[in-house]
């Protein structure tokens, strides 16, 4: 099973595709970062830039591209703080929606936090000793406190390198008046935090995150040391990280991007991210720290596995765009895979063995078969009408690999699976050709019975088989366990069958599951 995270920062957007295994461990097979810069400007104005929401939505657009193309069967997103303040942070989010067919969740910085520590306690060998994990992005850092076993302690505040970068008017050579300024805003905004952390205690600290790693690995180099191969698990001395933080503060953007280990893009508030990790590591009162190269997004890879183990062990691969699409939007709304395609399996039982009635062919068969297993996707939204709600979802769930057409003929029979009947009366059904409604009346007939089989949710019937007598279909329902109410459920529901094929219908049940 492969999982793609989005993880949509303050700072960056990165993307990772990951192979989970069945032992809900995983591997990283691919990795897309885009620093764009979502909340440069956000902490002053509340608002995301037309630059950065246009950056924002190409970025993500580019990543379930690239996901779509790896075989991805689910798709994870997390929004942090950047989008939680932002005025038009919702109206960005459905704009991705629009585009893409995800749909992002926004994260509180506690779980953004606890995320985070999932992802360090799998990449660190914790042991029993208690560690303070610090996160420093574009809009906030993260604080916890946990070991092997537990998260002891979580906390987000709102110190981060682009909200403290909103505090100066340019992103030159900071001041020494302007450094006792923001120092005793840090420890003003920090200190309840610290507080609660060194109360709990801790034995070490680790820093994970674009701009620790950074603000590292450049002072790892600065003191003479050489290139990591991998920033994880190295340790840097505070001395070290400070000796460069008072150069980085002392130069103006362009010499900042010419020091060694620190990119062009992360020039214009990287001096400030270091100057609030050393800040953050002298009120911890240690002397080091032990860089990280896991974050969020191996969190939210890890926490959907803790969540969902019974999909990766019964996971059957999905070959083809369509199967995969159709998987992940059924993931995505929390949906039943097991028991839409067992509804799917009946479906197309029915639709088979009624061939000299309908004489539909496997462009129409195809489209049962999806509809089935996205039918009742609405529930996620609400049970109510929830087949209107799977109507929408179908509509803006981004079917790669189907087109216009038959999205809209599946959209047309998931709506009509339950409660009113397809009727001229009802304008969108209305504007369908009439060799389209005649079909999604066959199709959403058989659907109806489909879902009635299983009434119960136990999957109880095993099978049916028709017989056609004159204008009479006869189906016979076969199970192991008494499926009554599945076949009470199924009658109730054969009308628009029966009136689309201009039959009588009689559906009874047949004891043993005899062939």
């Amino acid at each position: 099973m492969k999982l793609a995270a989005i993880d949509i920062g303050t700072n960056s957007i990165h993307a990772i595709v990951a192979e989970a295994n069945r032992d809900l461990s995983f591997e990283i097979i691919e990795r897309e970062k885009e620093m764009a810069k979502l909340g440069v400007g956000v902490f002053a104005t509340k608002r995301l830039s037309d630059r950065a929401f246009d950056l924002g939505l190409d970025t993500i657009r580019r990543q379930v591209q690239l996901a779509d193309r790896l075989g991805v069967d689910d798709i994870i997103t997390a929004a942090t703080s950047a989008i939680r303040e932002a005025q038009n942070g919702e109206a960005f989010l459905d704009r991705v929606f629009q585009e893409t067919g995800i749909t992002p969740r926004i994260i509180s910085g506690k779980e953004e936090a606890r995320l985070i520590f999932l992802a360090v306690r799998h990449a660190i060998a914790l042991e029993n000793d208690n560690a303070l994990v610090l996160d420093i992005g574009g809009g906030s850092t993260e604080l916890v406190v946990g070991n092997r076993q537990d998260v002891l302690f979580g906390s987000s505040t709102k110190l981060g390198v682009l909200r403290l970068l909103d505090m100066f008017d340019d992103e030159g050579a900071v001041s020494k008046e302007a450094r006792g300024v923001l120092e005793a805003h840090i420890r003003f905004i920090a200190q309840n935090t610290i507080k609660q952390a060194l109360d709990i205690g801790f034995d070490r600290v680790i820093g994970t995150s674009g701009t620790i790693r950074t603000i590292g690995e450049a002072a790892h180099l600065a003191s003479g040391g050489e290139s990591l191969r991998s920033v994880n698990a190295e340790v840097v001395q505070l001395e070290d990280i400070e000796k460069l933080t008072q150069r980085l503060l002392s130069l103006k953007k362009e010499k900042r991007a010419k020091v060694e280990g620190i990119s062009e893009k992360r020039a214009d508030a990287i001096h400030l991210g270091g100057f609030l990790l050393v800040q953050l590591l002298k009120m911890a009162g240690v002397k080091e720290i032990t860089l990280c190269d896991a974050s969020l997004r191996e969190g939210m890879v890890l926490n959907y596995l803790e969540r969902h183990p019974q999909d990766v062990v019964a996971f059957t691969e999905q070959k083809d765009l369509r199967s995969r699409k159709a998987r992940q939007l059924i993931q995505r709304y929390d949906s039943d895979w097991q028991a839409n395609r067992h509804i799917a399996d009946l479906a197309l039982q029915l639709f088979d063995r009624t061939k000299t009635l309908h004489e539909l062919g496997e462009f129409e068969r195809d489209l049962l078969e999806y509809a089935a297993l996205l039918h009742d996707i609405g529930e996620y939204i609400r049970f109510q009408r929830h087949h209107k709600h799977s109507r929408y979802l179908v509509k803006y769930g981004d079917l790669r690999g189907f087109n216009d057409e038959e999205i809209l003929l599946i959209q047309t029979i998931v709506r009509y699976h339950r409660k009113a009947t397809p009727t001229k009366k009802h304008k969108k059904f209305k504007r369908l050709s009439k060799p389209h409604r005649h079909m999604v009346r066959i199709l959403s007939g058989i659907l109806r019975i489909a879902v009635g089989l299983d009434k119960t949710k136990n999957q109880a019937v095993e099978r049916v088989s028709c017989q056609v007598c004159d204008k009479k279909l006869i189906v016979d329902v076969f199970g192991a366990e008494e499926i009554n109410l599945e076949v009470w459920a199924a009658r109730r529901d054969r009308a628009v069958l029966a009136e689309a094929l201009h039959c009588e219908i009689q559906i009874q049940e047949k004891s043993g599951t005899q062939t």
